[in-house]
């Protein structure tokens, strides 16, 4: 049974942008902290950002005032609007819990490259 599917990623030129989304099953979703993360070729996975599921978000330092994570409780859905997109932003990235994880989905990739 997938319980997150990630989508959004594509190509796109340094100072772009792109908006992921991860739709997840209710039960995973529901109340609970959500965070996106990325992992780059040859990297540990790392936390992006995550938001409350009253809507609070926070950010790791090397994305803060360039991303902005979100969600709609009724659609079981996160987002993520990504701007003045950077080469270093180039990873796969994935939604899970922020806490007790689930199996991770597939993940989206996002290229950032002139």
């Amino acid at each position: 049974q997938v319980q997150l599917v990630e989508s959004g990623g594509g190509l796109v030129q340094p100072g772009g942008s792109l908006r992921l989304s991860c739709v997840a099953s209710r039960s995973l979703f529901s109340g609970y902290t959500m965070g996106w993360y990325r992992q780059a070729p040859g990297k540990q996975r790392e936390l992006v950002a995550h938001i409350t599921g009253d809507g609070r978000g926070s950010y790791a330092d090397s994305v803060k005032g360039r991303f902005t994570i979100s969600r709609d409780n009724a659609k079981n859905t996160v987002y993520l609007q990504m701007g003045s997109l950077k080469p270093e932003d180039t990873a796969a990235y994935y939604c899970n819990r922020l806490h007790q994880r689930a199996d991770w989905g597939r993940g989206t990739q996002v290229t950032v490259s002139s």
